[in-house]
């Protein structure tokens, strides 16, 4: 079948699903569930409440197949230039692949590389948490702040979040925003003396790290013996002539290939393999390359990134919904949402195929999200009752905390993916109105209120406990359904050309606010704003 064949099957079977309920699919095949689940890694991924029929689900198969899906992949992991706009390969699962492993990139061996800086990674953290490395006057390093943005950040801050104990040995603090509040925050009660920054900038020429990293070379410099200093600060670069010549006394190294939002596998990492220690950080890197080993052995019908990815692709471009909200159940995982956002739609947010022609379909839905419960409280009200259908995905966590089932959080996931697609009628909220003994005209009254369309989608995903092996699953299955969008949609997920705009105004603009005011060239209202903002 030709991709143009797959697109028009593709959209037939989406026209005649949508006025299916998803309730009543599970008993015209009675085998929904069997084939709409899957369990991977650690994972079970139940994608049976979208709202696919088995027709939409095989066209949205059929649809992976004409867009040469298993090639795609192949070409991805043999290291070819899959980001083809900057002529790179994305290798991303070499970085946790085990020792030995024979990835190339553009034909050049690189896991040699990749084993030599993880045994230096290693042997760092392990020195740090030791006490053999120690700071500027002999004193072992109590907290670390890590200074990133974007990828740099992200990553790391949602692996801390995930995986840190409740009285962490070595405190672990993230500045990533230019405004000095921030820094402020982030070094509030620590000890210069104890104190090691890790900078992670894959240039070491982004504007709001290095702002920050001068910030706190000062902070260090006013407590500190200048022979001393470079001990306290870690570079994490491409760029480690620039690390150097900034003041790191050390730096760890991560090649092109390893794109921002797909580098927490690398050293970009270290200061999260640091503060939870390596034997964490390492059993993260085994989650992932299970699910790694699962996306490229399982056939597409059994293969869970593929899977949630289509549901996306299936409710963005065949029924016209988008947005995606995705609540984990599990306090720990809190910057998921914010960690996908950035993966998913500075990935895929594109407006060109990869041979640069317009799109003429929707590609990434907008991501948003809070924890569970607390999302229940805020914006679900929207998705229950709003008139625009936004998909859901739970992320549940049966036990969060020791050893007992987390019921009351769990039950709540599951009740709230039953209520979207049950819903609640006009007849039966009347009914529940008189049973709470009101009037026939007030139930009545009140009824449309209380009714809830339902067959609204949901996906969960679950796990018995967050651990590091499941956290590094759950992340690297994100990472492979964002790719395989951009396979559907084929466009270009590895470079972020959008980001780049605004960086290069703002220099413009700090000129004209360095020259004392703006350039004749401005526009009206930026000239204006400007003024105002200087006072």
């Amino acid at each position: 079948m030709t991709r143009d064949a797959a697109w028009t099957a593709f959209d037939q079977a989406a026209a005649e699903a949508a006025s299916a309920r998803i309730v009543d699919q599970f008993a015209a095949d009675p085998d929904r569930l069997g084939r709409m689940s899957v369990e991977a890694a650690g994972l079970y991924v139940d994608l049976s409440k979208q709202s696919w029929t088995r027709a939409a689900f095989d066209a949205c198969l059929d649809l992976a197949r004409a867009s040469d899906m298993e090639g795609r992949r192949a070409a991805l992991f043999a290291g070819e230039a899959v980001n083809l706009t900057e002529g790179r390969a994305v290798l991303h699962p070499a970085l946790r692949a085990a020792p030995g492993a024979g990835f190339r990139a553009l034909g050049q061996p690189v896991s040699a590389e990749v084993d030599a800086v993880r045994a230096d990674m290693r042997a760092y953290a392990e020195a740090v948490r030791s006490g053999a490395e120690a700071g500027a006057t002999g004193r072992r390093f109590e907290a670390i702040v890590h200074v990133g943005i974007g990828g740099s950040d992200l990553g790391p801050r949602v692996v801390w979040d995930a995986l840190r104990p409740l009285d962490p040995a070595i405190d672990l603090r993230f500045v990533a925003n230019i405004d000095p509040r921030d820094m402020a925050e982030a070094l509030t009660g620590l000890d210069p003396e104890t104190t090691l920054v890790v900078v992670v900038s894959k240039t070491f020429t982004t504007q709001e790290t290095l702002a920050n990293a001068e910030a706190a070379k000062t902070w260090l410099a006013a407590f500190l013996p200048s022979e001393g200093m470079t001990k306290h600060f870690i570079g994490v670069t491409a760029a480690p002539d620039r690390a150097a010549a900034f003041g790191c006394g050390r730096t760890f190294a991560f090649r092109d290939w390893v794109g921002g939002r797909y580098s927490l596998w690398s050293a970009v990492s270290l200061s999260c393999a640091i503060a939870l220690g390596w034997d964490v950080f390492e059993q993260m890197l085994a989650g992932a390359a299970e699910m790694d080993d699962h996306f490229v052995k399982a056939p597409l019908e059994r293969n869970a990134p593929i899977l949630l990815a289509l549901a996306q692709v299936f409710n963005v471009d065949g029924l016209n919904r988008p947005a995606r909200t995705v609540a984990p159940y599990a306090h720990a995982l809190r910057r998921l949402p914010s960690f996908l956002q950035q993966l998913e739609m500075e990935s895929n947010g594109k407006r060109v195929h990869r041979d640069g022609s317009p799109v003429t379909r929707q590609t990434c839905p907008v991501v948003f999200g809070e924890p569970g419960t607390n999302g229940q409280h805020a914006f679900f009200q929207q998705i229950h009752q709003g008139p625009d259908v936004v998909p859901a995905e739970f992320v549940i966590v049966a036990r969060t905390h020791e050893d007992a089932p987390e019921s009351p959080l769990w039950s709540n996931a599951l009740a709230q993916g039953q209520a979207l697609m049950l819903g609640k009628t006009t007849e039966a909220a009347r009914a529940e109105g008189l049973a709470q003994g009101l009037s026939e005209e007030e139930a009545a009254r009140l009824a449309p209120h209380r009714t809830f369309t339902g067959n609204r989608p949901s996906t969960a995903i679950v796990m018995d406990r967050l651990t590091p092996h499941t956290l590094g699953a759950l992340l690297a299955f994100y990472e492979h359904k964002t790719f395989v969008e951009g396979v559907i949609w084929d466009i270009n997920s590895f470079d972020q050309w959008g980001v780049e705009l605004g960086k290069v105004l703002a220099k413009a603009i700090l000129k004209d606010v360095e020259a004392g005011g703006p350039s004749a060239d401005l526009d009206p209202s930026t000239a204006t704003l400007m003024t105002r903002l200087m006072g």
